[in-house]
């Protein structure tokens, strides 16, 4: 899927039961990611990670849930697993949906299936997807990992602060930025918009290139 397109509706069975997504997302951001299988080691962990995140997701308004290719019910027996390791998941519980997909259709529609991977059957596997949605239903960000790569959500929270201040306001964030810190003044804002807009102004960075485009703004989150 490329960005800003309207991500598919589907309909699925989950551990919370018949789920339809656009009706779950709606209004909301929201967080939907892959995994290749049930009872495998990263992923597992990958589910405790979010367990034990999901108030920093509810902060933000965003909705989670993840997709793995397994029935519902193998989805509830792993489930044990993974909130029985502290290290990943805490003394969380995995309060999201984790929806069930054996026949690979909401992989199929949303390009997750690793060409690579294979099942004991030889089913092609999900990779390691993310896809982060706006409240109006079109793709905002996506990140494919292999299978044998393991995600780090507090990446994926960072870039939806990024995601969620620039869609207010007229600003970029930087190489490694993280919420509070000086973002960056959007090139198609003028120097006179600009120092209408922000209520602590902007700098331009000095360059050999005396270009005037670097210009640096606090976070307007933050003021």
């Amino acid at each position: 899927m490329r960005l800003g397109t309207r991500v598919p509706d589907f309909r699925a069975d989950s551990t919370a039961g018949p789920l339809r997504w656009h009706e779950y997302i709606e209004g909301r951001w929201a967080v939907l990611f892959s995994h290749p299988n049930d009872f495998t080691p990263v992923c597992t962990t990958e589910l405790g990670s979010v367990a034990r995140l999901l108030g920093e997701f509810d902060k933000r308004g965003v909705k989670v849930a993840a997709l793995s290719c397994n029935t519902t019910e193998s989805h509830k027996t792993w489930i044990k697993d993974i909130e029985a390791l502290p290290e990943f998941c805490g003394e969380a519980k995995v309060c999201y949906p984790i929806v069930s997909d054996p026949k690979r259709e909401v992989a199929t529609v949303y390009g997750m299936l690793d060409p690579e991977e294979k099942d004991k059957e030889g089913m092609p596997m999900t990779c390691r997807a993310v896809f982060v949605i706006k409240p109006d239903k079109t793709l905002a960000l996506s990140i494919l990992y292999p299978a044998t790569t393991g995600r780090n959500f507090q990446e994926v929270l960072r870039a939806i602060d990024s995601l969620q201040l620039t869609a207010k306001h007229s600003v970029a964030t930087p190489a490694d930025w993280c919420s509070g810190k000086d973002c960056m003044v959007v090139p198609t804002l003028s120097d006179e918009d600009a120092s209408a807009k922000f209520e602590h102004g902007f700098t331009k960075l000095s360059v050999p290139s005396n270009k005037g485009y670097l210009r640096v703004t606090k976070d307007p989150s933050a003021s």
